[in-house]
């Protein structure tokens, strides 16, 4: 008789029988009615569903900060303190259902009330205007939530999605493109490339490049951050012809005309511009397959000289410790685009070892859930 094979990966471990245990426990009515009686289990438990509750109401948490976006709550509320009825009558919305929404947004942190009744604006509020692109991000994402109605199905059938047509630029359109998709596109993506700018340079040293080429630059809001940081870096952005129009005028409004060059052309078909001892990629790998991806960083490998730069910049996945921007966020919002991934930093300092790129590290950055840093070198 045969030996059992005790390497089978079916097996029982002890650790999946300890697993096994832990979740009957957790699942029980009886147990979780000790837990709530007991002082250190009540307080586990406590936390445990009030987390399980903010995922059952999340969506509606993000339709209360949808309104408060839509009606413009914060510039009503940034002089003074209004009650119900002056919001109702700026806002067009009857005061009884204002009033629900007043109570929601105190209740997320976006309002406060006092005790005369009136509602002011809480600290998230009142930030909100000042974080470059976060209004227009909210705004576009009713196209997104139309996009995850059906759950189930967007998981399991890869359904045609409005996001995907939202984002054209990213599948390399070419020719007319409606202006006021162009427009849109262009807009949201300078806005927020302000945010991220501020955060990657916190990361990144520049000291000793010469020339900077940022591919998928846009409209030059990365470069315009780098150049005003950088007062002796030269600047050379490289974009779809039908992006790039506005960052001629960008630049030269900020005094950098004499120092910035401007490239129409597409990564996927034209060969990238020669000169420049660092390529930036900026919120561009996640938005394409992992076979694009290893042609744009050949091309990148190609285009620069030996010890030259390359710098990634982008949401990234927390890989093996999956992280609630990365993989709860932006990993969603890439798979509703249709193409792209959000990856982890692993994963993209594989592909820039497959690139031939050496010396790869990570730039640990502050605020990760708006971009996170690998850099790393021509061999």
């Amino acid at each position: 008789m045969a030996l059992a094979d005790h390497t089978d990966p079916d097996r029982p471990r002890l650790r999946d029988r300890l697993y096994a245990w832990r979740t009957g426990l957790l699942r029980s009515r009886r147990f979780q009615n000790w837990a709530a009686r007991t002082p250190f289990a009540a307080r586990v438990a406590r936390k445990d569903g009030e987390a399980l509750f903010d995922l059952v109401a999340g969506f509606l948490h993000s339709q209360v900060l949808m309104a408060f976006v839509e009606l413009d709550l914060a510039e009503h509320l940034s002089n003074q303190p209004r009650r119900v009825e002056s919001l109702a009558l700026l806002t067009g919305i009857n005061p009884d259902r204002m009033r629900v929404l007043c109570q929601a947004a105190t209740a997320l942190g976006l309002m406060t009330r006092g005790r005369d009744g009136r509602y002011a604006l809480g600290r998230l509020g009142a930030a909100l205007p000042g974080i470059p692109g976060l209004a227009q991000m909210i705004r576009h994402h009713d196209v997104l939530y139309r996009d995850m109605a059906d759950p189930v199905g967007f998981f399991r059938d890869a359904p045609e999605t409005e996001l995907a047509a939202f984002w054209p630029y990213v599948f390399g359109a070419t020719g007319q493109i409606d202006p006021e998709t162009a427009a849109t596109y262009s807009e949201l993506m300078a806005e927020s490339q302000t945010l991220v700018a501020e955060e990657a340079l916190r990361a990144l040293d520049l000291r000793g490049i010469e020339t900077l080429l940022d591919i998928g630059g846009g409209t030059g809001a990365f470069l315009t951050a780098v150049g005003q940081a950088h007062p002796a870096l030269k600047l050379h952005l490289f974009d779809l012809p039908q992006v790039i129009a506005p960052a001629t005028d960008r630049f030269a409004q900020n005094g950098l005309t004499e120092r910035a060059t401007v490239t129409g052309g597409s990564f996927r078909t034209d060969a990238l511009p020669q000169g420049a001892d660092a390529i930036s990629l900026i919120r561009v790998l996640y938005d394409h397959s992992d076979d694009t991806v290893r042609m744009l960083l050949a091309k990148a490998h190609a285009a620069l000289p030996q010890g030259g730069r390359i710098i990634v910049s982008e949401p990234m996945s927390g890989g093996a410790r999956p992280e609630r921007a990365g993989d709860a966020y932006f990993g969603l919002y890439c798979m509703a685009m249709g193409t792209g991934r959000a990856r982890s930093a692993a994963e993209i300092a594989q592909h820039l070892e497959t690139a031939g790129f050496a010396d790869i590290r990570p730039r640990k950055t502050a605020r990760p859930f708006i971009t996170s840093v690998v850099e790393a070198r021509k061999a």
